[in-house]
């Protein structure tokens, strides 16, 4: 205690030994200088992208401002960017394209041909069960009622509740029936809302709203890096900070320890997902809302792929650890209708444990000369026939056929995984908790394989860091014969690829092994960019030149 007093007395004693010939002002000065620079620091200390990204980002950002390295940039750009117009080009050689409303409008047969026809372009038959996800069901009578079912809702909207209360009731119901079958209790609630996306969107909406009344100025969540790429969108919408965890380089879940330590005054929310896009494994959800519920923090759980098949996989006849709420930690749940819900696309359920966490999900504008103005979620007006087709999918496939899709998919996935595990020169990532199944190869280049299914009709989802291809199981792919046809196909052309494992990835797919060895992660931004302008391009008959191709790094 003494030691402490004599130190104490003679900082104070420097310090006032330091400004005894100062003026007030100068005092002042200093004082209020140090008080910034000590926060300045504190924000790049505490900053959850960190100090060697940001460094890493300044440096690449000024060295593309170099003649030399700008000239060079731009060449390699303007080809990828010529080359994804090409490709749109040649896709679209056999039809029309408009760019002016015509003056006359389409007969009903005409216009039913005409969508016919752009529904057939592209490379692949979805309707073989060839494609990863997408596609999640095709049952004609099922198209068939939520078609009319759809026409019939069509041009309702739930934000005039008093105009359309029978669109609000079904909208209830689908939140209700999904709260029931995640085990919510009496209070638990949501919203239906257009996909997964917008889902954890909003979750995080709702935690940063909480957090910031709780006093946090800057919210902050921690993800693991399997976690979906929306949750990135949101932050970036949002201005909350990520702090990314790493994963158990064996079983590709959460690294438990590196969440709990990465959790501070400023975290808004834990993340776990059940399962994740990448590699279909599941998240020690338990271990998670555990830690969330001992420090006060909300829990999300990312169930948009596969939680419509984890609510029924016990009655399915298979073990899962406890992922809902049946924790108490778990504050919040997304879940797409539109996978394995198997409702037209554009539906998903974001569900809260109470209804004091969806409040937060709220916009309300009070002061508007337009009247007061409450919305649930991103859209103001929403399609009333989307919430009446979800609806009529659950109510015509019940608890019951549910069950007994899941066993199919889930029984396909696991015959797929078990037989991929058995084939020389590639290997299963972790172990699958649903649909997914994600492989990697020590001997070749992963996408080497990629490239020679798509010759067969396979499209699957690439993956990277490292690299990987997965595929998601859905009822396409229980048709009989086409499991088999995949391990077959995989068997082939691994055995092939074996002859020559050194030879480089070629064509399309070397893009992928290109973008994971750029550490200017900018530029990779820029190529995606690039390639989604390419999807809004059209080439028009009227001899349209192709667009400019723009420098996105000027300032």
């Amino acid at each position: 205690m003494e030691v402490a007093k004599e130190s104490f007395t003679v900082m104070t004693d420097s310090v006032n030994k330091l400004f005894a010939n100062k003026e007030p002002w100068q005092i002042v000065s200093v004082t209020a200088a140090s008080v910034y620079a000590s926060m300045w620091l504190w924000d790049i200390l505490s900053d959850s992208e960190g100090i060697c990204k940001k460094s890493r980002k300044t440096f690449f950002k000024w060295a593309r401002k170099v003649p030399a390295v700008r000239r060079i940039v731009e060449i390699k750009m303007k080809k990828i960017n010529d080359d994804y117009i090409t490709e749109v080009e040649e896709r679209l050689k056999t039809v029309n394209c408009i760019g002016v409303l015509p003056k006359e409008g389409l007969s009903g047969e005409d216009l039913i041909e005409e969508v016919n026809k752009q529904l057939s372009l592209g490379n692949y038959n979805w309707k073989d069960g060839k494609v990863s996800g997408a596609v999640y069901c095709l049952d004609d009578e099922l198209r068939r009622i939520t078609t009319e079912v759809y026409g019939l809702a069509s041009y309702t909207n739930p934000l005039h509740s008093d105009v359309f209360p029978g669109v609000n009731k079904m909208e209830a119901e689908v939140v209700r029936m999904a709260a029931n079958l995640f085990n919510g209790g009496p209070d638990a609630c949501g919203t239906m809302t257009t996909g997964g996306t917008e889902s954890i969107i909003m979750a995080c909406k709702a935690y940063r709203d909480l957090a910031m009344e709780r006093g946090i100025s800057k919210p902050e969540m921690v993800v693991p890096i399997t976690a979906h790429s929306a949750f990135d969108k949101a932050a970036q919408y949002l201005k909350i900070g990520v702090r990314t965890i790493p994963v158990d380089p064996v079983t590709l879940k959460a690294d438990i320890k590196a969440m709990r330590q990465a959790i501070s005054s400023r975290t808004c929310m834990l993340v776990g997902s059940a399962p994740n896009f990448p590699y279909g494994t599941m998240d020690d959800i338990e271990a998670i809302a555990a830690m969330g519920e001992k420090n006060g923090i909300p829990v999300h759980v990312d169930g948009c792929l596969g939680g419509f098949l984890l609510v029924f996989m016990r009655e399915a006849g298979f073990e899962l650890p406890p992922f809902d709420f049946s924790l108490k930690g778990v504050t919040s749940i997304s879940a797409d209708t539109h996978k394995y819900g198997y409702a037209p696309k554009g539906s998903s359920v974001v569900l809260y444990r109470d209804t004091k966490y969806r409040h937060y999900q709220y916009t309300v504008t009070t002061e508007w000369p337009g009247g007061v103005y409450g919305s649930p979620t991103v859209n103001g007006s929403r399609a009333g026939g989307v919430i009446a087709a979800c609806w009529a999918t659950m109510r015509y496939f019940g608890k019951d056929r549910y069950v007994e899709f899941t066993k199919k998919i889930i029984d396909t996935s696991k015959y797929i995984e078990d037989k991929l595990r058995t084939i020389p020169g590639i290997y299963v990532f972790g172990k699958p908790a649903t649909s997914v199944i994600a492989i990697g190869s020590k001997d070749f280049d992963i996408f080497r394989l990629s490239d020679s299914l798509n010759k067969y009709g396979w499209n699957l989802n690439v993956l990277q860091f490292p690299s990987g291809i997965h595929i998601c199981v859905t009822l396409l792919h229980t048709k009989p014969g086409i499991a088999e046809q995949f391990i077959e196909d995989v068997t082939r052309e691994v055995t092939l690829l074996m002859k020559d494992p050194e030879k480089p990835v070629e064509g399309k797919m070397a893009i992928y092994g290109v973008a994971q060895g750029t550490p200017d992660r900018a530029l990779v931004g820029d190529i995606v960019k690039y390639f989604i302008d390419s999807n809004y391009y059209i080439p028009l008959n009227t001899g349209e030149k192709k667009p400019p191709l723009k420098n996105n790094n000027e300032e």
